[in-house]
């Protein structure tokens, strides 16, 4: 056992296992048979044991209506709903904790107090066609302030769970004024009247939660639907980013544990020329190499939760989130892989964890930073802050 490991996250580790176990695993091959649907009573059911267990809020504080736990135990939980394919683990809203801190009381009624209920769902319209991870300095929607409305134009990409939400957290520049250029972060409700569906691609993964392309056309929106002033947007979409790219490295940590679990058993069992192939030595060699692989990812991911909990400067945990997303979606990638190998042909059919696993977790090296971007923000950690800054 990891020697930063308290009782409090070993329990939550124990809870959160048994439940991918007894209840989302056995879902995943009806899942990927079917567009990535579950019936709706068994949708119904995994949302309500979330809900019970209080995951939508696992980190906002007590006193907002959350579960109060630290960055480390919500990656806990995190690295075990990883244990699940198709994205049967998305069954609940997910709230920040910058939400409790900087919504304003109407937003919190409204929104927080709703996704906390899970009543309301959320989704995140930042990508656009020509600004995926240049979000910063290529982003082309507005928000033009009149009298007590912004007014919303642009077109967002890769919206992930829009068919499941109420309302976007949007981000755009402000057109005029003060602030003209500067990002601002939205709640743009769904239902409002100017939003256009424009395509859902299709993509290798199996999921009921689509990555959606809308465009806003003049949506007019209530002024009291900015989050906190004009030009501060990126705050909150750095500390969403911080979060995710954790959140990331936390599921391909439980993803390769799975995948060397389920990877063994079958080498155990499954012989030719007359011996099991565990007894292989390409097989050994494989299984050893992940093996390491995982303990490395996750070392360098509970490290970085404990710095998070220390509350270490943003800009340094800026750079360490880059290393972990960087490291466990490479490391994932380069498990599911061998698992397919190690399975052999029935590595490549789509009932098989492993072939799941080898789609699903190529988008991790893209999202959320390609690993490229995530490489340039280490080396400009690197030049900006020093060795130490990020190793210690």
């Amino acid at each position: 056992m990891y020697s930063g490991m308290t009782p409090k996250a070993f329990d939550w580790q124990k809870k959160i296992r048994k439940f991918v176990k007894d209840e989302l695993i056995p879902w995943e091959v009806h899942a990927e048979m079917n567009q990535g649907e579950l019936p709706e009573e068994i949708e119904k059911k995994h949302r309500k044991i979330a809900l019970t267990f209080g995951l939508s809020g696992m980190g906002i504080p007590k006193e907002s209506g959350g579960l109060g736990l630290s960055m480390f135990e919500q990656m806990i939980i995190w690295e075990q709903l990883g244990k699940v394919t198709n994205a049967l683990c998305w069954c609940f809203p997910e709230v920040q904790d910058w939400m409790a801190n900087h919504f304003t009381d109407y937003q919190k009624d409204n929104y927080l107090k709703p996704l906390l209920e899970g009543s309301k769902r959320e989704c995140y319209a930042i990508s656009e066609k020509g600004a995926a991870s240049d979000v910063e300095g290529s982003i082309q929607s507005t928000a033009e302030k009149k009298e007590n409305q912004y007014i919303i134009n642009g077109e967002k990409w890769y919206i992930t769970s829009a068919n499941k939400a109420d309302f976007f957290f949007l981000q755009a520049k402000i057109k005029s004024g003060l602030n003209k250029d500067k990002h601002s972060l939205f709640i743009v409700d769904k239902n409002l009247e100017g939003i256009e569906h424009i395509d859902t691609p299709l993509f290798s993964h199996t999921y009921s939660h689509h990555h959606s392309i809308y465009r806003f056309n003049n949506v007019s929106i209530p002024s009291k639907n900015i989050i906190g002033d004009e030009g501060i947007g990126m705050d909150y979409t750095h500390s969403w980013f911080r979060h995710e790219r954790l959140g990331i490295a936390a599921r391909c940590c439980g993803a390769a544990e799975r995948l060397i679990e389920e990877a063994t058993v079958f080498a155990k069992e499954r012989e030719s020329f007359g011996e099991k192939i565990s007894n292989y030595q390409a097989i050994q060699f494989m299984l050893a190499d992940s093996v390491n692989d995982l303990a490395a990812a996750r070392l360098m991911l509970y490290e970085i939760c404990k710095a998070h909990d220390a509350n270490q400067d943003v800009k340094i945990l800026h750079g360490k989130c880059s290393m972990v997303k960087l490291y466990a979606s490479e490391m994932a990638n380069r498990i599911a892989d061998r698992a397919v190998q190690i399975f052999g042909g029935r590595g490549y059919m789509r009932e098989n964890v492993a072939e799941r696993y080898y789609r699903e977790l190529r988008a991790d090296r893209i999202w959320e930073g390609t690993s490229e971007i995530h490489r340039i923000i280490i080396a400009n950690s690197l030049y900006k802050r020093g060795l130490q800054s990020l190793i210690e």
